[in-house]
């Protein structure tokens, strides 16, 4: 036994060792709300996502998704300012229209787009110089029914879409329910054996949710050495975790990609 909690905490051990690099990688690749794996917060909108899941799950079936009419304006932005909080929730829903909600999935399978962003949009360039310009936002959804990129622009002032962009192959950086669902399938799967295992001998306890841990990702793209089993990453949606155990250590899970689209992982070498 001695031996064997030895091999794993060997693991625990070289996960902290790229902690500093790790960290300063996702620095650069995650959004705000995916960011900010610290043991005061950053995990825990992953902990209330996976309960309220559950708790779902046990109260009975879950009723079919309805697309709300569009919000009162509320509170508003002026000029460049920043989109406020109800600026983001009424843009969010004048975006998502009843087509795109009903044609497409989201990463756990159900109807409805996964959000990715919701940003202030640039101004035209006839616009650059006129403090009256309209506010515009920029509505990023991925939707993984065919693995498309659907971008949206939204006037802020007319509450309507002006514009719709679908790309195939491009990958944004994901969002903290992508990186929640991706560990959520890591733990199930056979392949996160290991990860339980060093989170055991790490905290003495049973990993069984990802709110036990701090999560980022990085988007994963197949390359000429990807094992076959990977081979459509990129085109699909997939990604590399980056795990610690809360009030413990990095845990080291590189050598696991998570194929979002397929449901599937495979090791990487």
């Amino acid at each position: 036994m001695r031996t064997i909690v030895h091999r794993h905490l060997g693991k625990v051990v070289a996960g902290a060792a790229i902690a500093v690099a790790g960290t300063a990688v996702m620095v650069g690749i995650t959004l705000p709300g995916s960011a900010g794996a610290d043991d005061s917060g950053g995990g825990n909108g992953a902990g209330q996502t996976s309960q309220q899941a559950g708790q779902g799950q046990a109260q009975g079936a879950v009723q079919p998704g309805v697309v709300e009419d569009a919000p009162a304006e509320g509170d508003k932005g002026k000029g460049r300012d920043p989109l406020t909080d109800d600026e983001t929730e009424r843009v969010e829903k004048l975006a998502l229209d009843r087509q795109l909600f009903r044609s497409s999935e989201n990463v756990e399978g159900d109807k409805g787009p996964q959000r990715i962003t919701v940003d202030l949009a640039e101004p035209g360039e006839s616009e650059l110089d006129d403090p009256n310009a309209p506010r515009r936002a920029e509505v990023s959804f991925y939707d993984y029914k065919d693995d498309s990129l659907v971008t949206k622009t939204v006037n802020l002032d007319t509450g309507k879409v002006e514009g719709t962009d679908t790309q195939h192959g491009v990958q944004p950086p994901l969002s903290r329910a992508e990186t929640v669902e991706a560990a959520q399938l890591l733990i199930a799967d056979r392949l996160g054996a290991g990860l339980k295992a060093d989170f055991k001998d790490a905290t003495g306890k049973e990993l069984t949710t990802p709110d036990q841990l701090l999560l980022n990702s990085m988007v994963y793209r197949a390359n000429s050495g990807t094992p076959a089993a990977l081979g459509d990453c990129g085109k699909h949606r997939c990604l590399r975790l980056f795990v610690k155990a809360k009030n413990g250590p990095w845990i080291d899970s590189r050598d696991l990609v998570i194929d979002l689209s397929a449901r599937k992982i495979a090791k990487v070498g």
